[in-house]
């Protein structure tokens, strides 16, 4: 079965959080625009892009690329830690986009075990 991703809530999910995400990393230190900034932009750019790509592949191989996005958000997840630790993000901004990626994680997983193999 194909879907439009367009319309997958978990793709929308993914879109917001790459928003936050690029917001936020613009305004990091020069120093780590090919370190942290470039890690946690492409790994929020993976999520919404592995929905879409999978969205076009039978269930099986869906499967493996939301696997893929999930993955990215449990590594954005950490690198935002890792930005607050380093005073790069607020507390307050990092419980919020935080609370959006554990949000999607949550929305990813049923998603992945409601698709029939």
């Amino acid at each position: 079965m194909k879907h439009n991703f367009k319309n997958l809530k978990i793709w929308i999910s993914a879109m917001n959080i790459t928003n936050d995400i690029y917001k936020q990393t613009s305004e990091f230190p020069k120093s780590e625009t090919y370190g942290l900034v470039s890690q946690m932009n492409r790994a929020a750019v993976s999520m919404p892009s592995n929905i879409a790509e999978g969205s076009n592949r039978g269930n099986i191989h869906f499967k493996h690329y939301l696997n893929i996005s999930l993955g990215s958000s449990f590594e954005l997840q950490t690198q935002l830690l890792i930005a607050n630790q380093n005073k790069y993000i607020t507390d307050e901004k990092t419980i919020e986009i935080e609370n959006k990626i554990i949000e999607f994680q949550k929305m990813t997983t049923g998603f992945i075990s409601k698709l029939d193999v």
